[in-house]
């Protein structure tokens, strides 16, 4: 498997060079960063396909069974209600039942089957962070706490479980689930359809607009969170020796006295 390049990369000024960080490079634009993180992703998710496949498998059995509940209102309605046909309540009973226990099912094996390999993922890169941490230079451990890089190497990675846990399989079901009702609420009534799309469409447009806000903050956050985790770890790992040290100067003190 080939290496990630810079495993760091989330980590405060990854890129010193005499102790001074490099800030006169341009910002790369979305679209670059995006390419540039591809090969890292595919290097990711390829020993991995055949465990998302099987993600994406259990995923559309789970949305489809998910439907049959809204679906089977109109049988409730159309043809138990509106033409008495009373024979029909058991077995539509019968397939909410199973479809309800068939999304219970799979969904517990979603979250057993793609938690327990993210958490291996998230594991493994933060030995791998470790170890590129372990050979950077000592100008770079001058210019950054040790608790600060503790912080960050722990919480960092935790933006994998996103790729290989629940969040893509779950993104995708959303859009499987999307997909499916948009087709069948335009064979009931187109007209209403577009409405009601029009307004997710705006809607969609304010909460990007909203995410790119927030998403500066978040990360300004993580850095704040990690100087602060790091100062607190230094200060409490401080206290012991003061603490250890400070009786033992009190007792040179009263026998020096004596």
């Amino acid at each position: 498997m080939r290496a990630i390049k810079n495993p760091m990369q989330a980590l405060p000024n990854p890129e010193r060079r005499g102790g001074r960080v490099r800030e006169d490079a341009p910002k790369p634009s979305k679209g670059e960063r995006l390419r540039a993180l591809l090969p890292d992703v595919w290097v990711l998710v390829k020993p991995r396909r055949a465990l998302l496949a099987s993600g994406f498998v259990l995923m559309t059995v789970n949305r489809v069974s998910g439907l049959v509940l809204p679906a089977s209102s109109k049988f409730l309605i159309d043809d138990i209600i509106g033409k008495g046909r009373r024979e029909m309540l058991l077995p539509l009973l019968g397939a909410v039942l199973l479809a309800t226990l068939v999304q219970g099912v799979t969904s517990f094996a979603l979250t057993q089957l793609l938690s327990k390999a993210a958490q291996r993922l998230i594991a493994e890169m933060r030995r791998k962070v470790q170890e590129h941490v372990g050979r950077l230079p000592v100008a770079y451990y001058d210019a950054n706490k040790t608790g600060t890089l503790v912080a960050r190497i722990m919480s960092d990675v935790e933006g994998i479980r996103n790729l290989i846990g629940t969040g893509l399989v779950e993104f995708a079901g959303g859009l499987l689930t999307a997909v499916i009702s948009f087709v069948v609420l335009l064979r009931i009534s187109s007209t209403m359809t577009l409405i009601a799309f029009a307004f997710l469409f705006s809607a969609a447009l304010v909460l990007n607009r909203a995410f790119g806000v927030i998403r500066p903050i978040l990360r300004e956050r993580a850095k704040i969170n990690a100087e602060v985790t790091g100062r607190l770890t230094e200060s409490l790992g401080g206290v012991r020796v003061v603490k250890g040290t400070t009786p033992r100067r009190a007792r040179r003190r009263s026998s020096r006295t004596a």
